[in-house]
């Protein structure tokens, strides 16, 4: 009971300084269709059992949110745990948010699944087609409450034959600091991204699984897609239907026994719809880097994957020739494994920018 007491008092103490810190958000409602009007709008979509997709992409889902190309949106998303599942880990009852509580109570049983994540969204970009590109810029990421978990359980993980029991670890998070307090002695620098962004796949798919990524990206895990960076991705139906969710403060690549840094996040991102830009499979950028992606369920194929879709991006939006383009990757790329425990894989290549000294123009 003291160790409870102590790590409540903990959260608690960390929960004001990060609400003084943070302040008041204003945007315009989420509700409803952007106006017609000049200059692009900002809106606030906060996490509702009316405003969350749980566990699933689907390009038939009805939008909660319309938005034109150049809007921004202020995402408030919850973490992919139950209230009954933070609280049996040691989080006061105080210290769950009362909007995942809300959600767990509201959201309609037959509309959850196949997966677990509580993803915002689907979000509609007006005047979005199979094969445009929606181009995503994550402005800002902001911790939402003053702790993260991390847990493992038998039949997921990568080691799960080696771990054949559950067990889940709260851990505070430092926001003045960015750090997350592991353990004695241990303390994690906090990167924040948001582990599921993506749109509805093809028609054809129905509705899938939140949990292995694919070419609607989804639950990509890729850690490099911190604030700063820019994400593209294919338009497979009508408005893309972007959701987003399962928040991460940190995590290492390939998030082995299934979690990382599990938090509950606030995202501000601005889409741009690409009429002149075809992308054929989710890729992204930061400012020192171009990265590529690659999803299967067999590790050496999401390499493979990964490799041709940055040769072609080389070839294409940097006008190098296929040999060359494959040679650059040996010598200067860096192939990264994002995640191995979603049943796809995710792999990613990153090519340094300081490479090309020229002035390349950008996509």
């Amino acid at each position: 009971m003291r160790k409870h007491r102590q790590l409540s008092l903990l959260l608690a103490c960390s929960f004001s300084l990060l609400a003084i810190a943070q302040g008041q958000q204003s945007a315009a409602p989420a509700s409803g269709s952007a106006a017609q009007d000049s200059g692009p709008h900002t809106y606030t979509l906060k996490a509702t059992a009316k405003t969350v997709a749980w566990g699933n992409y689907d390009a038939a889902a009805e939008a909660v949110l319309h938005i034109q190309s150049g809007d921004t949106v202020i995402f408030e998303t919850l973490l992919t745990n139950s209230p009954t599942g933070l609280e049996r880990a040691g989080v006061a009852p105080d210290q769950v948010q009362q909007s995942l509580r809300d959600v767990y109570a509201d959201f309609p049983a037959n509309k959850r699944g196949p997966g677990g994540h509580i993803l915002n969204g689907p979000v509609f970009v007006d005047g979005a087609e199979p094969g445009d590109t929606i181009e995503v810029r994550i402005q800002k990421i902001d911790l939402a409450i003053p702790y993260a978990y991390n847990g493992f359980r038998f039949g997921a993980g990568f080691l799960t034959n080696d771990f054949p029991y559950a067990r889940t670890k709260i851990i505070p998070l430092d926001r003045e600091k960015m750090i997350a307090k592991f353990a004695p002695g241990i303390e994690i620098p906090l990167h924040p991204f948001f582990g599921s962004m993506g749109v509805a796949p093809p028609e054809g798919y129905g509705r899938i699984n939140s949990a292995p990524p694919g070419i609607h990206a989804g639950n990509m895990d890729n850690k490099e897609l911190v604030a700063g960076s820019t994400l593209y991705l294919p338009v497979h139906a009508k408005g893309a239907l972007f959701e987003i969710g399962d928040g991460h403060a940190g995590q290492g690549n390939g998030e082995v026994d299934i979690t990382a840094l599990e938090t509950s996040l606030t995202g501000t991102l601005q889409f741009v719809l690409r009429k002149d830009l075809h992308v054929k499979y989710p890729r992204a950028e930061t400012p020192t880097h171009y990265i590529s992606m690659g999803f299967d369920d067999d590790l050496s194929e999401a390499t493979r994957l990964a490799v041709r879709n940055m040769i072609d991006f080389l070839v294409n939006d940097m006008h190098m020739n296929r040999d060359d383009a494959y040679m650059l990757i040996s010598v200067a790329g860096d192939v990264d494994i994002s995640e191995l425990v979603d049943q796809n894989k995710g792999v990613h290549v990153m090519v340094p920018k300081v490479v090309f000294v020229k002035d390349n123009a950008k996509r």
